[in-house]
């Protein structure tokens, strides 16, 4: 508007004729004579009033500009469709123009689609620029194109690597490592990886809204995994999902992934890998050439130099001690005061029975927290299975009996007596199992409190002739005062009776 004044003065005050006009102002004679037209038809007279601003004198000359739509062509392409087409892998315009010029001979040709298409796109809601502070946010995310490595030379079987991918907001400098899988242990390991790879932990780490990371998406208070969570404290930083369905939150990592999946992935196409080392191996070299070698064209430095200058002094340094990967589980203990962890049993106090409690696994260990409080830790076993339990986890009695083992058994009856003793034998022999005689011969043991040793010495020697095996006879025996009478009754059996009835052992040889 300012060279239209100009056009409107040198005309109106000074005369001039287009061609000098068009001289003085830099425009071409045929632009002064169509601006003074449109002053003509628009009934301008100079000088201009100081209520026409720029604003004004533009829709005055030109408020019909922009609203010729041309001719429109039958069926009109579905723009929506056109846009949503685009997000695909490989896919541009050209393709979709002879997609469309296919079904419609007659349409637009490519010049007028992509003009059209454009100016729909200029309607579209506009992008926030986003400026990310230096040591700031590590973008994390898994490339949607795998690495294929042989696992068998002989068959040729092969199987299909995962590309994780972190990249650091302020330098853009990346990290890459292929797994197996996109489970939470290959997920932690890879954060690892990559934090030891920068040298330091950023403020916030930002993925997806990935299961293996958030346990519920939520635009307001999303529920993180607790393992990642913890992972993310041990090192400094905290979690931020991106927004449910926002990949645009995370345009970083959705940038770097598309910049690897090119950088790395186009040159090891033609390579055959026959382990996930040296797929890993392959990656870190081009890495080392991405980050270190190409200059950014806006900025005139590499990723590694953006990174020593802007994130490393503000990187948090990492922790003496490396992350130990854990997973939390819900568990309820048992009556029997046990927890039940991958078919093995941990024992917890047995006033937590039935309560339901927390159970922290790691590689080595097994801590069982209730209502945040650790009350158990063990070393884990194997899930053979059995019971791991400590001793000050029982009750007063329970302790007392799981103490008694054989030996400790024979032990105190041998100490009462050789017929103590030898009742004892005969009751953990005659059971199918050991064990199965424990309370009788506890019971026998016990019976010393009451009636003293000799007594139940005694007791014991008479059930062993009359061939009693159980705790109930000897206590029959002391309680009728039976132990008393065995010794005038015990030689009896040994004394030979002589009888005219009795034909003695002679007869049998």
């Amino acid at each position: 508007m300012r060279r239209v004044r100009e056009i409107l003065r040198y005309r109106f005050e000074q005369g001039l004729g287009h061609k000098s006009i068009a001289v003085r102002v830099g425009a071409a004679p045929s632009t002064v004579r169509e601006t003074l037209r449109r002053a003509a038809i628009a009934e301008l007279s100079w000088p201009l009033g100081d209520d026409i601003s720029d604003a004004v004198l533009e829709a005055a000359l030109y408020k019909a500009a922009g609203t010729k739509t041309g001719h429109r062509r039958s069926p009109e392409p579905d723009w929506t469709q056109v846009h949503r087409e685009l997000k695909r892998k490989h896919m541009t315009l050209q393709i979709l123009w002879d997609e469309y010029i296919s079904r419609c001979p007659d349409g637009y040709r490519y010049s007028r689609f992509c003009d059209l298409y454009r100016g729909w796109a200029m309607k579209l809601p506009v992008t926030m620029r986003q400026d990310h502070a230096a040591g700031d946010k590590l973008f994390v995310d898994y490339a949607g194109d795998t690495v294929t490595v042989v696992v068998d030379r002989l068959s040729g079987k092969t199987r299909q690597a995962h590309l994780f991918v972190a990249v650091l907001g302020a330098s853009s400098l990346s990290y890459a490592q292929a797994r197996w899988s996109e489970t939470l242990p290959d997920w932690i390991e890879c954060h690892i990886l990559a934090l030891e790879f920068f040298g330091g932990a950023p403020a916030l780490l930002v993925p997806d809204n990935a299961k293996v990371a958030i346990i519920k998406a939520c635009h307001f208070d999303p529920q993180v995994n607790r393992t990642y969570c913890g992972m993310a404290a041990h090192y400094g930083s905290a979690v931020l999902p991106t927004r449910p369905r926002r990949p645009r939150d995370k345009a970083k990592v959705e940038a770097a992934v598309r910049i690897v999946e090119r950088w790395l992935l186009g040159r090891l196409r033609h390579r055959i890998f026959y382990s996930l080392a040296e797929v890993n191996a392959a990656i870190g070299q081009l890495l080392h050439d991405l980050n270190d070698k190409r200059v950014l064209r806006r900025v005139g430095a590499t990723r590694r130099q953006l990174f020593e200058e802007l994130d490393r002094p503000a990187l948090r340094p990492l922790p003496v001690e490396r992350y130990i990967f854990a997973e939390w589980r819900i568990r309820r203990a048992g009556l029997d005061y046990h927890v039940e962890i991958e078919r093995h049993y941990y024992s917890v106090p047995y006033r937590f029975a039935r309560e339901q409690v927390e159970a922290r696994i790691t590689a080595n260990t097994i801590e069982i927290f209730h209502k945040g409080e650790r009350i158990a830790a063990h070393r884990r076993s194997s899930g053979n299975g059995k019971h791991t339990t400590i001793p000050d986890h029982m009750p007063s009695a329970h302790r007392r009996f799981a103490d008694w083992t054989i030996e400790r058994i024979q032990r105190e009856a041998s100490a009462m007596g050789p017929d103590v003793a030898l009742l004892c034998e005969r009751i953990l022999a005659d059971r199918p199992h050991p064990e199965q005689g424990f309370r009788a011969c506890l019971g026998i043991i016990r019976l010393n409190k009451s009636f003293g040793r000799d007594r139940v010495n005694a007791a014991c020697g008479r059930a062993l002739e009359i061939g009693a095996r159980t705790y109930g006879s000897v206590r029959s025996i002391l309680d009728n005062h039976l132990d008393r009478t065995a010794a005038s009754n015990g030689a009896a059996p040994h004394e030979p009776i002589h009888h005219a009835n009795i034909r003695g052992p002679r007869y049998y040889h």
